[in-house]
Order: structure tokens, then sequence, then C-alpha cells
């Protein structure tokens, strides 16, 4: 690594009081020349190396005029004043001169800060906030891309940051809309135990913003949004529209940056979105060791500081789902924010009310829930479940092999190798491709009263017989339910303990009167029933229907 001309002045000192060399001996061990040696012998800090002052014969004559360019910039609109770039094609117009675009450009950059000084404009600087303890927060969205379910897809990083200890809270969602601008500030109060008293900062965004009135600080806000911060009891402030507000929030802009360079990269492949935020809830709590730049103490310090601070949440929640009632369509699906949820069929045409979140979407008709997907991310995506077609597929048989539904319930492994194994062996038995279907369909009826590792089993245990009909699977599967016992949940405590058994009651008494009333009964001198016409039934084989 070669030396600095500081430290090679400082050695040629060293060596001429040290060892006593002379000049020519000093140029000769540090390979330099003698004027450099008698340079450093004389002083020991380096001559500052004079700058050359660069003309530029083509440019000079145009000087004047690109100062009055600039000059005359300092009253025009911010947005239509003299880039380098127009100032070089004005040139060429107006002067008829060929500049080179780099000496328009370094001497316009040099020249509109001393024209500016010399015309007394304000100077362009950042003043740094003083931040009290649980006072601010900011937030933010930011893009991210990452590899979800095999696919990648771009969702979106919502990133809560207190202003003062720097605590970030971060969550991802397909979406950036009002429902998941909420639910991340619902998430973020119960990480942190509580509410800034101070300001929330926030950009102008539609979810927040309905309007920003024209040089000035007001917003005509959202109006379920101003109902959700009066819930909360917290103040926004919005910072000024487009990039010159960044600075004002800056904590987090600088955030968003930071975290998707350090815990995005490389892009992370997950199979669910919940499988991301709790990688992400993982490091946000090991974020709490950091120190920002020069501080002291740790980000977890200075929250712990502030935590009592904080304001306390109210006792309920806001409730940040979206609420929708689109129609039914005729293929038995609602469209939500571009996207396709199927329905059971029964509520084609009807309008139903939908529940909205970051993570999932819930399909009521009144207060009976009828549908649940996880939400889709970006436009044009279809969840469609298998059973909410079969009603359909009983009348139109044919159109199973191809339908979207029995493809996306392959993929999702709910039409396992052994509804395909039943399906070919009811075709063959049947002869008849549309009844084999129909047999196939009567068994997936069975997985909405029945579990589904007892239709399984009843399934395998027709075809190890050769009876591929769905009566059969039927009584299997049953016999399985009664072999594996009462489902267990999660929630269920200990079989309470059985009563005791009751004594069997007492007879009732017989009278006197009772005994005479017996005895005037004619008798009766009908033959004893026959049954036999009646056991001819039981081995009577029922034709199977079509």
């Amino acid at each position: 690594m070669p030396l600095t001309k500081d430290e090679l002045f400082r050695r040629i000192r060293t060596d001429a009081v040290l060892e006593e060399l002379s000049i020519r001996a000093l140029a000769r061990k540090h390979c330099v020349h003698r004027r450099l040696v008698r340079e450093a012998l004389t002083s020991a800090e380096p001559t500052p190396r004079r700058q050359s002052v660069r003309r530029s014969p083509r440019l000079d004559p145009v000087k004047k005029t690109i100062d009055e360019w600039l000059r005359a910039d300092l009253e025009a609109p911010r947005k239509q004043r003299h880039t380098a770039r127009r100032i070089k094609d004005r040139l060429a117009e107006e002067a008829d001169v060929d500049v080179p675009y780099s000496t328009v450009r370094d001497y316009v950059s040099m020249r509109r800060r001393q024209i500016a000084a010399e015309a007394g404009a304000p100077a362009d600087g950042f003043i740094i906030r003083h931040n009290r303890p649980g006072a601010d927060a900011e937030v933010d969205f930011g893009e991210v891309v990452i590899c979800l379910a095999g696919t990648m897809t771009r969702c979106h990083l919502f990133a809560f940051r207190l202003a003062y200890s720097g605590l970030a809270v971060h969550r991802v969602t397909v979406s950036c809309g009002q429902e998941a601008f909420l639910e991340g500030h619902e998430y973020a109060f119960e990480l942190i135990g509580g509410i800034p008293v101070g300001q929330i900062r926030y950009d102008n965004l539609s979810s927040a913003v309905r309007r920003v009135v024209f040089r000035s600080r007001s917003r005509v806000e959202n109006p379920r949004w101003e109902a959700f911060r009066e819930h909360y009891g917290f103040t926004p402030f919005y910072c000024i529209p487009g990039l010159e507000g960044a600075h004002e929030k800056g904590g987090v802009e600088g955030q968003v940056g930071y975290y998707r360079r350090n815990r995005l990269t490389p892009v992370p492949t997950v199979a669910t979105l919940e499988e991301l935020n709790q990688r992400l809830a993982a490091a946000d709590l090991a974020d709490r060791d950091r120190k920002i730049r020069l501080r002291s103490r740790t980000v977890g310090e200075d929250f712990a500081a502030e935590t009592p601070l904080l304001a306390r949440l109210p006792t309920e929640s806001f409730g940040a789902s979206l609420t929708l009632r689109p129609r039914v369509d005729r293929e038995a699906t609602v469209t939500v924010r571009m996207n396709d949820y199927s329905v059971p069929a029964r509520f084609i045409g009807r309008k139903l009310q939908v529940l909205l979140g970051t993570t999932e979407v819930v399909i009521s008709d009144g207060r009976t829930e009828v549908a649940r997907h996880p939400r889709l991310p970006g436009r044009g995506g279809q969840r469609l479940l298998l059973d909410h077609y079969l009603e359909i597929l009983l009348r139109k048989p044919g159109a199973l092999a191809g339908s979207e539904a029995l493809d996306q319930a392959r993929r999702e492994g709910t039409f396992t190798a052994d509804h395909e194994a039943f399906w070919t062996a009811a075709k063959a038995s049947t002869d008849d491709e549309a009844a084999g279907t129909r047999e196939l369909i009567q068994v997936l009826l069975l997985h909405r009263h029945m579990r589904g590792q007892d239709v399984t089993a009843g399934i395998r245990a027709a075809l190890s017989v050769g009876a591929a009909t769905a009566d059969v699977v039927a009584v299997e599967a049953r016999k399985a339910a009664q072999n594996a016992g009462p489902s267990p949940t999660i929630t269920a405590g200990p079989p309470p303990a059985p009563p005791p058994p009751l004594p069997p009651p007492a007879p009732p008494p017989v009278t006197e009167r009772t005994l005479q009333r017996v005895a005037q009964l004619p008798a009766d001198h009908r033959p004893p029933p026959d049954l036999n016409r009646w056991d001819q039934l039981l081995r009577h084989r029922r034709r199977e229907s079509s």
C-alpha cells in the first residue's frame, strides 16, 4: 500500500535524525527526488498541491448568459427551472454554441450555489429533531418481493417506528389498502403495549387522506380512518406531499431500506405470509439489541425508558377488516379486489357479506359463515373450492374432469390419490363415465359431515372388496368413525364421569278393579302373525340407481 505524503515526510525526517543520512542517501532509500527530500527537511507538512484552473474556450463566451438564466430561476417555480440539459440545449438553439454536457453540468452545479448565496436565498439544510420518550412515531409502506409458495410475488412492508428509541415493528401484507393500514397499526400497538402520546407521522396516502388542502397542512381525512384514530386516541401529522416531505419522517424512510437490505436479502422463500411474519417478529425482537449510529444505549434500553409513558390501549379493538357486499356471479364466485373467491353454489345471484382482512377473506350470509379463503396477492387470481360446486356437478358430471376447482384441489392435496383410484374404479365398474363420476361426487359429499380420514378409510375398504359405490364407502366410513371413537378437540377437557345408574322404576300396583276388567275382555281367536313375507324383503337386492 503506498504511503501518504504526510507519512513519507515523517519517515524522511526520522531517518535524517536517527541515521544521519545525506539528502542523496535519503532520496535513494525512499525512491524519491532530492527536491522532495529538501522539502521534507524544511517543513513537517507537505505544501498543498496547487489546483489548476481548467478553462473552457467554448464555454467562456456564454458564462454570463448562463448566470442570467440561473438568476432568473430564483424567481421561477421550482418545477420549471433550468436543468443542465436544458441549458445545453438552449445554448445550441439560441447561441449556436455546442458545449459538452459534462462541462455545462459542472459549471451549473458550481454557479447555482454561488448565485443563490449571493442573492441571499435561504440555506437548504436539515434540523435535528428532539424526540421525547413515548411521544412520536412514524409509519410508512415499502415494496418488497418474496418467493411465496414458489412464485415471485410483490408484497408490501408495513413499518411502524418509535422516534425516540428507534424500535420498529414490521409486517408484510399482500396489499397496502386501508385494511392492511389499520391492521398494521393494531398489530404495532399490541406489540409495543401502548399508543404514542404525541404525533404519528404519515405520507398523504389514500387510506388516511382524501384530499390535500392546497398550500396548507390541513387534510380532508377518510371517515373510517378518522373513526379509527379517534378510537385509539392518537394525533396524526401529515408530511409535505412529494419528495420534499420525506425528511419529515426520515427515520422510518431509512428503516424500510435498512430492513430490506438486512432482513429481506436474499429474497425470502416461504409457503405462507404468516410464516414470513413470524420470522420478521423474531428479527424485530433481536433488533432490540442493536445500537443506532453513535448512541451509547441499545434500542431495547431506550424502549424500556419510554414504555411507561405510552398511552393505554382501549379495552376493545376497532375491527380493521373491510366490509363489502358483492353479488355472487353464475360461476359461484365473488370478486374482491380484482380476485375471485368461490362460495357454495346455492348462493348464486345473492349478495353476501365479505370481511376483507390482510390475510383472510371471510364470506358470510347474515351471521352464518359460508366460506373462508386465504387472501390472494395481486390481481386476476382465483381461489376455488371443489366442495362449493358439487351440486352443479351432480347435474353436469362431465365438467368435473376439466374444472379449475379440481385442479386446485389436486395441487392443494385435498383431492388425494385415493379419490383418483375410486374415480377410476367407479367409471370402469359402471361402463358409464357420467355414472362413475356421480358416484365420486357422492363420496365427496360425505366430507361435509364426516372426517376426511374416515372417508379415506371408507374408500380404501370399498376398493379392497371391489365395490366402487358411494353406499359402500359411506358404510365403511361410519365403521371407521365408530372404531376411532369421538373426534378429539383441542379445547375439550377430559370426558366427564358417567352418572350412576338409576334404580329401575317400581311396577305400578295391580288393583282389584284392573283384574276385573281384564277378566271381562273377550277371548282372541286370531292366528299368530306370519313373518315369512317380511323376511323375503331382507333377501331382496336393491336395484342400483344409474
